[in-house]
């Protein structure tokens, strides 16, 4: 039983490496790249090892759609931590904008272009962005919030950081984190207090230099009372 578990053990962490390896071509070289001559050598291996833990290319590429659902299983786990406030939600949801370790934008990116390609891929997508629409929908509606404005919102949120994704947009990390409020006010109608903020940044602080982090700090600060001046004028 033993020998029997280590072996089980040691299979799926050949498969394992495999499906890194496949991830490495798809993101860097697209899903033409993701074949079984392609993949074995760079495992330094032969493509007979590659049949020894896999039944064809269509195996492999199944398992790559199955680690991408842990994108939409990050969205949906944000969605639904506890907040305090809507404010606090969005933040939550934020969170995965940030850290590609809960969504990994270069794998978003390499799957919707994959399903530019392949049927089956393509309503992967479909049913994948459907799914994280619905989260983000409950959650404004969680805080009080009718369907219809809930849904707006929603949509607001998720399509333009998709729309982030499929351009490749690049921005310095100090420079996102200076329009999270502004962001974050336009998507839930209610502003940002600098303890959101701090909270926020602090679970990022691995994104920005000390130095920058204080002058973001600094920016979002004084962009929120010159804000507040021209509102109140």
């Amino acid at each position: 039983m033993r020998e029997r578990t280590v072996k089980n053990e040691r299979t799926e962490t050949s498969r394992a490496a495999w499906i890194d390896a496949a991830y490495e071509l798809l993101i860097h070289s697209g899903i033409e790249a993701v074949k079984v001559m392609p993949l074995a050598k760079k495992m330094g291996t032969s493509r007979t090892s590659f049949y020894w833990l896999f039944k064809d290319r269509d195996d492999v590429l199944q398992a790559l759609l199955e680690r991408w659902q842990q994108n939409t299983e990050a969205v949906l786990r944000q969605s639904e931590r506890y907040a305090a406030t809507v404010v606090e939600a969005m933040l939550n949801v934020f969170d995965c904008w940030f850290d590609n370790q809960l969504f990994d934008s270069e794998f978003e990116y390499a799957v919707r272009s994959w399903g530019l390609q392949d049927e089956k891929v393509a309503n992967a997508v479909r049913d994948a962005d459907a799914t994280r629409l619905e989260a983000i929908r409950e959650m404004f509606m969680r805080y009080g919030l009718d369907q219809y404005e809930a849904d707006t919102r929603a949509r607001t949120v998720y399509l333009i950081q998709i729309g982030y994704i499929s351009m490749r947009f690049k921005e310095p990390g100090d420079v996102r984190l200076e329009r999270v409020p502004r962001y974050v006010e336009i998507f839930t109608g209610e502003p940002c207090k600098q303890s959101d903020l701090d909270r926020f940044a602090a679970r990022h602080t691995d994104l920005f230099t000390e130095a920058g982090l204080l002058a973001a700090k600094r920016g979002i600060g004084n962009g929120r009372q010159t804000n507040s001046g021209n509102s109140g004028g």
